[in-house]
């Protein structure tokens, strides 16, 4: 009798114990399917930052370009004064809007950020003394962060750089590559305009 009382509580222990295995392991998986929904909020997150970091970048871009437009020229300098005061005031509101996005990097990406960073800004300092020179340099720069086969030489030892990066600092040396290499080409041609006015002028004026 005793012995069979005995057995029935061992049966009755292993089954409390086994319900509760199933019980924590439902929990852990309604745990895991949280931080997987969590996940995919956060990732939602960033990329919505990202996309507005970009915007802002954008508006920006815009605001310098019609600041420095041939049409921004071509007005009296009543109408250009008063456009550029509200240029400016655009300006502000959008430099205004700050947009923060770390990014965590082992120790090697970190070196080769600062390596592509280094890279870009001294031919940056370049610009104002040789812009087509530089505005090749950039090309070669930019075709290095680029899958699709690029048009001009690609800047291999850049590309090594960049690879050894972050994926979202590989994004975003990209962008900044694109958006110089706009603004040379912009300001490239602001200065074949100019220059070609130079020349009607000088017509005009019967060569003097």
């Amino acid at each position: 009798m005793a012995q069979a009382k005995i057995h029935a509580k061992l049966n009755e222990s292993a089954c409390s114990k086994f319900s509760r295995t199933l019980s924590m392991a439902d929990r852990s998986g309604r745990l895991l399917e949280s931080l997987d929904q969590l996940e995919m909020r956060v990732e939602a997150l960033r990329d919505a930052a990202s996309a507005m970091e970009q915007e802002r970048e954008s508006i920006l871009e815009m605001i310098q370009s019609l600041q420095n437009s041939q049409e921004m020229r071509n007005i009296c300098p009543g109408e250009r004064e008063e456009l550029n005061l509200t240029a400016n005031r655009l300006m502000g509101r959008t430099l205004s809007v700050e947009i923060s996005i770390g990014t965590i990097r082992n120790p090697q990406q970190e070196e080769a950020l600062q390596k592509a960073t280094s890279i870009i800004d001294e031919i940056v300092k370049k610009l104002l003394s040789d812009m087509e020179g530089a505005r090749q340099q950039l090309l070669a720069l930019h075709a290095a962060c680029v899958t699709e086969a690029p048009p001009v030489p690609i800047d291999q030892k850049f590309q090594a750089i960049v690879i050894s990066c972050a994926l979202e600092d590989q994004k975003k040396i990209k962008r900044r590559l694109e958006t110089l290499v706009r603004n040379t080409e912009n300001a490239e041609k602001n200065i074949k305009i100019m220059d070609h006015q130079k020349l009607e002028d000088t017509k005009a004026n019967g060569g003097h």
